[in-house]
């Protein structure tokens, strides 16, 4: 062959095979990659599937009374890229190059401008409504068409049934009905149920964009009970697919599954429990307060204050009110006390009790000289340190209603601090307790595994021993953990685990989960005998109910009420403040209730928190002073930071307990017609507040004032 020949049947060949290459690209471009821009174009009928979020399960309390439901909330929301294409196709540009000619960032004016965009056809219904121009902008350059932009969120049903009867004839406009929480009873046990967040639209799975056209997320829950049961309070996605015509209208549905319900979740919390605790917390400026059945571990009720209405959140909470809710660092109306952990005091002084019963020493006695020595460290006893006195020789019982502290700190010396240690986490202090809620601190517990990887090359010293067996020094303790280990005493020895979520039910009615009562450690089989346990119940039954006892303000005329209370010396916003505490339980024999009460910036616990758990007590037993508990939508608390001296009980108790309108107890004092009920004979009344102490009154830490005191 000649090479001229050659060369030309070459040359062919590769004209060829260039040809037959441009071909297939192009073929590869129209059929498979812009294949779904022309299917558009061809007159005919498309479907497109939409994302529905599924039904949050509601929230109860034990009886039914519903917490935390769903309302209907009918919504108008745009496609912004369906919009934008179907105003396109009315101007004749139908080529893909003629779509992407016009700049994206014209969305705004696409739907507002000419007298056939779609908010000038909203105008002539009369349900157009101002809007975000920027946001919408912002919307559909970040998220085209598969997000749903929002525009309407407060339709009423007419409203509603008005736009679903002409939608037709507004391609890219979408009206539905999406569930929206509310809770109807306000911020009652606002800490407890949690708040919700809106889905954001960053929170997109990868891939959503090949299974769905459009894009619906579900709300999370952020706090509470809404957080820690969000896997079961949230129900299963839905899917809808419509059918559309050549000029996107939507002329049918071929496909829905219908979004599912969540879990029903019942709390063990009681509503009308928690009403009263609420109300009576909030004659306090800031403060927690935790009831439970001594008999399971159940908590009846838990408060915090001051309070936040988790209908803020809802659908999303504005920046100026979040901005408010976050600016004070004192009042903190989003932190749950309850589960914070602060120093306890000489309500320590119940579990030091109980590690030393469990070595075998509840038979002991000890003598107190006014204090004890730690080489150049003098604890002091409160009687010593304010007349220069002494108990002289107590036991377990008379030690706990007296509150001496060289008695406790002898103790648990005596016993060793490893022993105290082991005896304290038995009944729950320094650790979780587990409840149900995110967040919860451990506490500090010296000594502890926790506390020596915190503080390196630290040991438990016997002044470091002394102070946490009164609950100063680093010794830090929830009010949960607090009620715990009360309701141990009470009933005699059982540690229940603390829970407040009883069931939750699926929307066919399996049941999920289904708690029990749980006995963490029964400390009658572990090594304290029954009479021994009883000398501890007996000295909290002295402290309200005998002369000389420092928790008599919480005492009955009907019901035996056990007691023991405590005052914290810390420091609040620079400033020497105290913990006023009281823990609790009621009846003596056959007890059903264990109660805790911490006050912030309270003079002193018999003082501040035994009249509120007075009222607690007086709420509980309602029944019996022949008044009726209540339950009322609750309005936010905002508390206060002043310093409470005393805390009055009114006369009218049933109006106390049931007040949506409480005083500011800075100014209680000047209320008229004020009663305290008061033990004269307690010396908790004679105790002023000592400049350097770790602890106020009812058996507070003393120590001499030249010695500097450290701060918990």
């Amino acid at each position: 062959m000649e090479p001229g020949f050659r060369f030309r049947l070459y040359l062919l060949t590769a004209l060829v095979l260039v040809g037959f290459g441009a071909l297939l690209s192009r073929l590869h471009e129209f059929q498979i990659i812009k294949r779904g821009e022309f299917l558009e174009m061809v007159p005919g009928n498309r479907e497109e599937t939409i994302r529905e979020p599924g039904i949050r399960g509601s929230i109860t309390d034990r009886h039914g009374v519903v917490l935390a439901k769903n309302i209907r909330r009918y919504e108008v929301s745009f496609n912004l890229e369906e919009i934008r294409k179907n105003h396109l196709v009315r101007r004749k540009m139908m080529t893909p190059e003629q779509l992407k000619a016009v700049d994206p960032s014209d969305i705004v004016s696409i739907v507002k401008d000419g007298e056939d965009s779609t908010i000038e056809t909203l105008k002539e219904m009369d349900l157009a409504t101002n809007f975000n121009s920027r946001a919408m902008k912002s919307h559909y350059l970040t998220h085209g068409g598969l997000i749903p932009y929002t525009y309407r969120t407060d339709l009423t049903f007419e409203q509603f049934s008005k736009i679903a009867e002409h939608n037709t004839n507004l391609p890219g406009v979408y009206v539905g009905v999406r569930p929206e929480r509310t809770y109807p009873y306000g911020s009652l046990a606002s800490h407890i149920l949690g708040y919700l967040k809106q889905w954001e639209k960053g929170d997109i799975p990868d891939g959503v964009g090949k299974i769905y056209d459009h894009y619906v997320g579900d709300d999370k829950g952020i706090a509470g009970i809404e957080a820690t049961m969000d896997h079961l309070l949230l129900g299963l996605e839905g899917r809808k697919t419509i059918v559309k015509d050549e000029k996107g209208r939507t002329i049918g549905m071929s496909d829905y599954i219908k979004p599912g319900m969540g879990a029903k979740v019942q709390l063990t919390l009681d509503a009308r429990k928690q009403y009263l605790l609420e109300n009576v917390l909030r004659r306090a400026g800031r403060a927690a307060g935790v009831i439970m059945d001594v008999n399971s571990g159940e908590v009846l009720a838990m408060a915090s204050v001051p309070d936040y209405n988790p209908n803020a959140f809802i659908p999303s909470i504005s920046p100026e009110r979040w901005q408010a809710y976050r600016s004070s660092r004192q009042l903190s109306p989003l932190t749950n006390r309850a589960i914070s952990e602060f120093a306890p005091g000489s309500t320590m002084k119940v579990p030091t009790a109980i590690a030393g019963a469990l070595q075998g020493m509840a038979r002991r006695s000890f003598s107190c000289d006014g204090y004890v020595a730690y080489g150049d460290h003098k604890v002091g006893c409160w009687v010593w340190n304010m007349r220069g006195g002494s108990h002289g020789t107590l036991s377990l019982s008379e030690s706990l209603k007296r509150s001496c502290n060289p008695y406790f700190n002898k103790l648990s010396n005596t016993m060793g601090g490893g022993a105290m240690i082991t005896g304290c986490q038995t009944v729950g202090i320094g650790k979780q307790t587990g409840i149900e809620l995110p967040g919860e601190s451990a506490g500090i517990l010296p000594g502890s595994r926790a506390w020596r990887a915190s503080n390196p090359g630290s040991s438990m010293t016997p002044v470091l021993t002394a102070f946490t067996s009164i609950g100063q020094g680093d010794t830090m303790a929830t009010p949960l953990q607090m009620c715990a280990m009360t309701a141990t005493v009470a009933n005699g020895g059982k540690y229940y685990q603390p829970h407040l979520v009883r069931r939750a039910v699926a929307e066919d009615g399996t049941v999920v989960l289904n708690h029990q009562k749980k006995v963490v450690h029964d400390l009658v089989k572990e090594g304290i005998s029954a009479e021994d346990f009883e000398l501890i119940r007996q000295g909290m039954w002295k402290a309200a109910n005998e002369i000389g006892g420092t928790a008599s303000r919480t005492r009955l005329e009907n019901i035996e009420v056990a007691s023991k209370t405590g005052t914290a010396q810390t420091i609040d916003n620079g400033q020497k403040s105290n913990n006023a505490w009281v823990i609790s339980f009621a009846p003596y024999e056959n007890p059903k209730y264990a109660v805790c009460v911490m006050v912030q910036n309270g003079a002193s616990g018999g003082g501040v928190a035994g009249p509120l758990v007075h009222l607690i007590y007086r709420g509980l037993f309602a029944k019996e002073e022949g008044l009726k508990l209540s339950l009322k939508r609750q309005t936010e608390y905002l508390g206060h930071t002043d310093r409470i001296e005393k805390m009055p009980l009114p006369e009218d108790v049933s109006f106390a307990i049931n007040a949506t309108d409480i005083v500011d107890v800075g100014q209680a004092s000047a209320v008229s017609g004020a009663a305290v009920v008061v033990n004269d004979d307690s010396e908790d009344d004679l105790v002023p507040i000592p400049t350097l102490t770790t602890q106020a009154d009812d058996g507070g830490t003393v120590v001499p004032r030249a010695i500097p005191v450290p701060e918990p």
